[in-house]
This record gives C-alpha cells, sequence and structure tokens, in this order.
C-alpha cells in the first residue's frame, strides 16, 4: 500500500487516471508495433512486408458504381509487389457505364501484369463484360455467364393517373428532352431516338468483346442477342478459355508470374462495406444478398446489365 507521503498516497485519483492513460497507451503502441513490423495478414503488409504478393479483386452485386474496384485496380497496378491478379466475378450485371469503366480499368492492369478472371454463380452481362481482358477466364460448368446485348425498359403510368384524375405537364428545351417520360406515351421519334443509343451501346459492347478476346466479330454478333449461357456452353464458344474454380485460377496466375508452388500471401478487396443486416449479425453474410437475387431473377427473365446514358430512364444492356 502506498505511503500517504508518496505521489500515489498523496494524489489516488490522479493516480489512477495516469495509470489508466499508461496503460492505454501502452496497448494501442503494441497494436502500432504489430502492424508495423508484421501487417495483416491478408494484405501482406508492414515494415517486413512480403516483396511477392498476388492481388484478389472480389466484383460481387450489381455493378452500379465503378468507383471502388477501379481505385483499388488502379493501387494493384502501381504496388510493385503484386506481380498478378485474380479477378473473381460474381454479378449478374449492373449500370453500363460503370460495367465499361471496370473493364477499361482491367484493361489497363491486364497491360502490365497477368489478370486470370475466376467466374463464380454467375457473370453475366456488365459481370461478363468486366472479365473480357483478362488473360485467362476461368468459369465453372454452371456459371451463368454472356448476356451481351443492351434493352431499354420504359414504364408508363399515364393511364393510371387518368383513373385517379392526376395529369403531368412537362416542359423542355427540345422534343426529345422528355423521351421515354412515364407520364407519356412514346411517340415514334422517341423510340427512334432511343433504339439509337441502344444500337451504339451495343456497338461498343460487341467491339470490346470482340478485341479483348480476339474473337471475329460475326462469331461476336450471332450471340449478342443478350441470351445468357452456362459456362460450359460459353467455352465451346469461346467466351472463356477453360473450365475451373478459383483454385485453378490461382493456379494459373502463379504459373504466368513464376510463383508456381510458392505460398504466397494475396492482397484482396476492394473493402466491402457491411449491410444492416451483416452489421447486427456481427459478421460478412455469405452469399448474394437482396439485391443480387432481384438482378439474377432480372437476368433469367430478360438476360441483362443496366446502363444509363444521359439523364435517360434506366437502360438494360441485354436482350432476350
Amino acid at each position: 500500500m502506498p505511503s500517504s507521503g508518496s505521489f500515489p498516497g498523496r494524489h489516488p485519483a490522479l493516480f489512477v487516471v495516469l495509470l489508466i492513460v499508461a496503460v492505454v497507451v501502452l496497448f494501442f503502441g503494441a497494436m502500432v508495433a504489430t502492424t508495423f513490423f508484421s501487417g495483416d495478414d491478408d494484405e501482406g503488409g508492414g515494415l517486413f512486408a512480403a516483396r511477392q504478393r498476388l492481388g484478389l479483386v472480389r466484383l460481387e452485386g450489381f455493378l452500379g458504381d465503378a468507383e471502388p474496384v477501379v481505385t483499388f485496380l488502379k493501387e494493384l497496378r502501381e504496388d510493385k509487389t503484386v506481380l498478378g491478379v485474380i479477378l473473381r466475378i460474381n454479378s449478374p450485371g449492373g449500370a453500363f457505364g460503370p460495367s465499361q469503366e471496370i473493364f477499361q480499368a482491367v484493361a489497363r492492369l491486364a497491360a502490365v501484369k497477368p489478370v486470370v478472371a475466376s467466374m463464380s454463380s454467375v457473370a453475366a452481362s456488365g459481370g461478363y463484360y468486366a472479365a473480357c481482358p483478362a488473360r485467362k477466364i476461368f468459369a465453372n460448368p454452371g456459371t451463368l455467364t454472356g448476356s451481351i446485348g443492351v434493352m431499354a425498359q420504359y414504364p408508363n403510368v399515364r393511364e393510371l393517373l387518368d383513373k385517379i384524375g392526376v395529369s403531368v405537364s412537362s416542359m423542355a428545351s427540345g422534343d426529345l428532352k422528355t423521351a421515354g417520360s412515364p407520364f407519356a406515351e412514346l411517340k415514334e421519334a422517341d423510340r427512334t431516338y432511343l433504339e439509337g443509343i441502344i444500337t451504339d451501346l451495343n456497338a461498343q459492347f460487341q467491339g470490346d468483346v470482340v478485341a479483348a478476346r480476339k474473337l471475329s466479330p460475326e462469331a461476336v454478333a450471332v450471340i449478342a442477342d443478350g441470351r445468357a449461357m452456362t459456362g460450359q456452353r460459353a467455352l465451346a464458344l469461346g467466351l472463356v478459355d477453360a473450365l475451373g474454380g478459383l483454385e485453378d485460377a490461382e493456379e494459373a496466375v502463379k504459373d504466368l508470374t513464376g510463383l508456381a508452388g510458392k505460398k504466397v500471401p494475396f492482397v484482396s478487396g476492394p473493402k466491402r462495406k457491411r449491410g444492416v443486416l451483416e452489421w447486427l449479425l456481427g459478421r460478412r453474410a455469405e452469399g448474394p444478398g437482396l439485391d443480387d437475387a432481384a438482378a439474377l431473377v432480372r437476368l433469367l427473365a430478360r438476360s441483362g446489365t443496366t446502363g444509363e446514358p444521359g439523364g435517360l430512364p434506366e437502360v438494360l444492356a441485354t436482350g432476350r
């Protein structure tokens, strides 16, 4: 027990506070030191970080925002310790613009480092688009993939509004500014205009597939009607290179980087934000979420990926 003449004896409350502060400082100091010297197991970082690593990019769910994936792909491209990358895809597609942006980012990465794509349960439309620049594409025999094409859907609620006594008046700077409005019938001029956009997007999609996969325009045009197909059928058509899973993709990227037979760390991303349900459960939910399930239903019904040119209503890059 401290004597009354000692500091703890004269200031017991202050002594306790200082003791707690010292413990907290030591605790966080130990955490920082551990991270600095060893790094996260998955990241392979820290002072003694591995000089040879592989990247694992997870492309999951509806592709509506390309920024996290594109940013992570750029980080992998610029990281000299990352020798090769696996692109793991479980996506039924998404908005056309983001899908195209991810395609371009994968192409930039593949120009400087080997990229191998691995398709999970579904890699269709925008999901397939993103895989195209990879050096080698693996699909499971039962993977749903393909779905190259474009479509647009414009709901019309004019008759419903008429029944409830509601009218909508539009003012626009040009006749085509309101093309596809849900409050008016689609005029022939509107239809021609929108079909032109769909044709343009579809040509871009097909052209990128032709260039990346080194297929003839005629061969791609035959199947670019939005049809989804199994991985086994995609292999026969030249859309993928081999049948296999994530382990096969890992072996392939190791062969391409001269790391065959070696155990090397992976740096994976992009970091995924957890949904409310996952936060409540305190862990990452396994398998596709509700958004993915809804997108998959749309894929099976119409086979599609989406895009939103300008201020137009939703455009689905797909077909029947």
